[in-house]
C-alpha cells in the first residue's frame, strides 16, 4: 500500500485517539486498550514500509501519549514496591532479553579467554589476580584451606563490604554503557578474564570441583546478577547507538530509565549473594551434596526469575498494553 493511502485510510482513526487523550472526560479504559492496540499494529506497518517517513514518526509519538495515558491511570496495586519486582523489572529482562544475552556471551567469551590464557602463560593468573592473593592462596592450599580467603574477615564486615563492592561494580556497568555500550564490555571481559583464570588456577592445583563446590555458593547468583547489570548497561549504550523513530536523546533518556530500574532491582540479589558468600561459603567442613543443593537452587531461582517467569509474564499478558512498560 502506498503510504499517501494507508495515511488516508487510518487518519480519522489516528484523530479520534487524539481527541480522545486531549478530552478531560473520563475515558473508557477498555476502548482505550483497543484503541491502543490498532495504533501499535498502524505502528508496526508504518516502520515496516515506510522506516523513515514523517507518518512513522507520528504515529510512534501518538503511541507514546496513550501508553503513558494509560499507565499513569492504571490502578496502582496495594504495593508499588512489590509490583516492580512481581511484574515491572521481569518484564524488562523478557522485553531486552538481547541485551542480556549479548552481556552472557560476552562474559562468557572472557572467562574462555581467560582461561586459556592463564594455560599458555604461566604469569597469567599473577598478572590478573595479583602476587598478593596467589601467594596467599598457595599458603591456603599448603595449608588444606585452599579457599580459607573467604573465612578470614569477620562475617559482618565481610557483608557489608562485599555487597557494597558489588553494588559499586554493578553501577559501574551500567553507567559505562554511556560510552556507547564500549565501557560495559570492557567491565564484562575484564570480570570474565578474572574469573576464567581464578577458575583455571584452581584446576592446575587439582582442586577445580573443591573451588567450584565453594565459590559458586554465593557465585552463582552474584555473577549472574554482574551479568544482568552490564545487560542494563548495554540498554542503555544501545539505545543511544540505535535511537529508531526517537530522537536519540529521548531514546537514551528512556534507555537509562530502564537500565537504572534494572541495576536497582539487582540490589536485593547482590544483598543475598553478599549473605551467602559472609555466611555460608565459609563453612568449608559442610557436605559437598548441601553445597551443590544450594548451587542448584540458587541456579534454579535466577533462570525462573529471569527466564521463565518473565516469558510467561508476557504470554499471559491480557493485553498488548499490559506488556509495555
Amino acid at each position: 500500500m502506498r503510504e499517501s493511502a494507508f495515511v488516508k485510510a487510518n487518519i480519522s482513526k489516528w484523530e479520534e485517539f487524539e481527541s480522545l487523550i486531549a478530552a478531560k472526560a473520563k475515558k473508557d479504559p477498555d476502548l482505550l486498550a483497543d484503541l491502543f492496540v490498532q495504533l501499535t499494529d498502524d505502528l508496526s506497518y508504518a516502520k515496516t514500509h515506510y522506516p523513515k517517513s514523517e507518518v512513522t514518526v507520528y504515529l510512534n509519538n501518538l503511541s507514546t501519549k496513550v501508553h503513558q495515558y494509560i499507565y499513569r491511570n492504571k490502578k496502582e496495586g496495594k504495593s508499588r514496591f512489590a509490583e516492580f519486582w512481581k511484574r515491572e523489572l521481569p518484564l524488562i529482562f523478557w522485553q531486552h532479553r538481547r541485551e542480556f544475552r549479548y552481556a552472557l556471551l560476552f562474559f562468557v567469551g572472557a572467562c574462555i579467554i581467560g582461561a586459556f590464557s592463564a594455560a599458555f602463560d604461566d604469569n597469567f593468573v599473577r598478572l590478573i589476580l595479583g602476587d598478593q592473593y596467589v601467594n596467599m592462596t598457595l599458603n591456603n592450599i599448603d595449608s588444606g584451606v585452599p579457599l580459607g580467603v573467604y573465612g578470614k574477615m569477620a562475617q559482618s564486615d565481610m557483608f557489608v563490604l562485599i555487597t557494597f563492592n558489588n553494588v559499586r561494580v554493578s553501577f559501574i556497568a551500567f553507567a559505562a554503557g554511556i560510552l556507547a555500550s564500549v565501557g560495559t564490555v570492557f567491565m564484562l571481559f575484564q570480570n570474565g578474564v578474572m574469573l576464567g583464570s581464578f577458575q583455571y588456577f584452581f584446576y592446575t592445583k587439582g582442586l577445580l570441583l573443591t573451588s567450584i563446590l565453594t565459590i559458586w555458593i554465593h557465585g552463582t547468583v552474584e555473577i549472574i546478577s554482574i551479568i544482568m547489570a552490564g545487560g542494563a548497561g548495554l540498554i542503555m549504550g544501545n539505545s543511544m547507538l540505535f535511537p529508531g523513530t526517537y530522537t536519540r536523546m529521548e531514546s537514551l533518556r528512556r534507555g537509562a530509565t530502564t537500565g537504572a530500574k534494572v541495576v536497582l532491582g539487582l540490589v536485593p540479589l547482590f544483598i543475598i549473594a553478599g549473605f551467602l558468600e559472609s555466611y555460608v561459603t565459609r563453612l568449608f567442613d559442610m557436605p559437598d551434596i548441601l553445597k551443590a543443593t544450594i548451587i542448584l537452587a540458587s541456579l534454579a531461582f535466577m533462570i525462573y526469575y529471569i527466564i521463565l517467569y518473565p516469558r510467561k509474564l508476557y504470554k499471559n499478558a491480557p493485553s498488548a498494553t499490559d506488556r509495555i512498560l
